[in-house]
């Protein structure tokens, strides 16, 4: 099993791009896609997780993230507010929406996603504030689980009356344009 926690703000859909990427798992087979949102009273713009767990099997587990293998963040100024990286399996990935190089940060060796996502779902043709697509091409350029083909299908199909061909565009301009930082040997702390 794959575990991915999500972490955005309240309003920026990292709910609806979990459900997106569970979606696409599903239709490829991973008859385990589970996504577990986190509700509470988040309102817009606080800090809200959301979890996503991918296996070929049936999964009854339905508890939040504690120890994932893939942690994504929709707003680097999280970073401020939020230990996301916290219980990040010893080889797991960060996914991480910033203006910033990869070299800027520093996740005790993990390896590391990073592209800016909100300049390029501006470019793609979504207001700003919008990187639930763009962040999902991300992903799916670090980590991969279901071909992207297929996660965009499901982006079109979300999206489909809002802007489904800017937000499919977002996920391809930022997977074309994410940069991938490999583990180092520090391991994660």
């Amino acid at each position: 099993m794959k575990e991915i926690r999500w972490h955005g703000r309240g309003g920026q859909g990292a709910i609806t791009a979990s459900k997106i990427v569970a979606a696409a798992a599903f239709g490829n087979g991973l008859t385990g896609a589970v996504m577990i949102p986190t509700f509470g009273t988040e309102r817009r713009g606080a800090p809200v997780f959301s979890s996503l767990k991918i296996a070929r099997e049936k999964i009854y587990d339905l508890s939040p993230i504690e120890t994932p293998d893939v942690v994504v963040v929709l707003d680097h100024l999280l970073l401020k507010e939020v230990d996301v990286a916290k219980g990040l399996k010893q080889d797991g990935l960060i996914v991480l929406n910033t203006p910033k190089p990869a070299t800027a940060y520093d996740f005790g060796g993990a390896r590391l996603a990073v592209a800016d996502v909100n300049a390029l779902s501006v470019e793609a043709g979504l207001p700003p504030g919008r990187v639930n697509s763009g962040i999902i091409g991300v992903l799916c350029r670090a980590f991969d689980i279901v071909p992207f083909e297929s996660v965009l299908e499901e982006i079109a199909n979300e999206f489909a009356g809002k802007k489904p061909e800017a937000n499919a565009r977002a996920a391809r301009l930022c997977y074309e344009n994410a940069t991938v930082r490999e583990a180092t040997a520090a391991g994660v702390a």
